[in-house]
């Protein structure tokens, strides 16, 4: 009687088949030479580029060389040995010390510089039609007698064709709350009283603008942001808005964006204090179909821990502020007796 054959094992990578030491031949072994690679969730083989996702098909994946068979087990990797003495010990880890001298803050009211967006031309089909129908709807708009110019700090009121040719003297910027002090960004004249703040002049002449440019609410945008080595990156997501009634400026600390939706004729406002220091000449803005990306360039190696620093945010005045007779008298209006 003829002797049983004896098979044994094969142990090279992903072969997993048994042979007969004496029918063992050059090309009888299909499996790989490399090591199993496993990165982003995905697994495959340093030997060939073949890659899923899958830990099963990862299995079946075909060997890519043709070789003998080989019953020698490899090795099995050292285990560490574990030294129970040192249980209860408690590791402190301390980050580097950043060495490198860090730049000076400017002030956080410096001057901003707007910087140019690259549009996509399929944000400026979406918005064709919206813009055509807001700019007729201006147009039937009539300014009615008393009506009040809505440039910031003008007091003067409609009173025929002739108050067009009157001189407009009014605030462009934005009124700002930081640090108890209250100003306009545009002339930085700085007061903690709230009615020498009222009483302020304007500090540009210009024409009256009679009809509000947008007459419609404040807008709510998702933000996010990330951030590599060189570049901080802010994300505003929104769709349908007017990118040449829309704005980012950015001085070294401060990011401001402004945003204009005709559908819903609504703004959104965006004025944080950076983090860190940012490298304005090398930033820029790109406007999307689904979202506003915004990538400054970091002054300064290094990580932060967040973008921006909380403060008060900057308050826009929507009406013409009143003077101090009308807030003197709600002041006293206020029953206080039973405080």
């Amino acid at each position: 009687m003829s002797e049983e054959k004896v098979l044994v094992n094969c142990y090279n990578r992903g072969c997993g088949q048994k042979f007969g030491p004496s029918d063992n031949k050059e090309d009888a072994c299909v499996h790989h030479p490399g090591t199993p690679v496993f990165h982003d969730a995905y697994k495959g083989w340093s030997c060939c580029n073949k890659k899923c996702t899958d830990f099963t098909e990862f299995l079946n994946i075909r060997g890519c060389t043709k070789s003998f068979h080989s019953n020698d087990k490899p090795p099995e990797p050292e285990k560490q040995k574990v030294d129970k003495s040192k249980a209860d010990e408690v590791i402190e880890y301390r980050p580097p010390v950043n060495n490198h001298p860090t730049l000076e803050r400017p002030a956080f009211d410096a001057p901003q510089v707007t910087l140019t967006p690259t549009v996509s031309p399929t944000l400026l089909d979406q918005i064709k039609g919206l813009t055509a129908n807001e700019s007729s709807s201006q147009e039937h708009k009539r300014v009615q007698v008393g009506e009040s110019c809505k440039n910031k700090a003008c007091k003067a009121s409609y009173r025929g064709p002739e108050s067009d040719d009157e001189a407009c003297v009014h605030h462009p910027g934005v009124a700002i709350f930081h640090e108890g002090l209250k100003f306009w960004s545009c002339c930085q004249k700085r007061t903690t009283d709230f009615s020498v703040f009222l009483a302020q002049p304007g500090c540009t002449q210009g024409s009256h603008v009679w009809i509000a440019k947008n007459e419609g609410k404040q807008i709510e945008c998702r933000m996010d942001w990330h951030q590599t080595g060189s570049h901080v990156v802010v994300s505003i997501f929104a769709k349908k808005y007017n990118p040449n009634k829309s704005s980012v400026k950015l001085n070294p600390i401060r990011l401001t964006a402004s945003l204009f939706f005709p559908e819903e004729n609504s703004d959104y406002n965006l004025d944080v204090e950076l983090r860190g220091v940012v490298d304005v000449a090398n930033s820029s803005v790109s406007m999307l179909p689904t979202k506003v990306e915004i990538k400054m360039k970091k002054a300064e190696p290094g990580s932060w821990a967040k973008l921006d620093f909380p403060r008060e945010v900057t308050k826009k005045l929507e009406k013409p502020p009143e003077n101090d007779e009308s807030i003197a008298e709600r002041v006293d209006a206020v029953d206080l007796s039973d405080l």
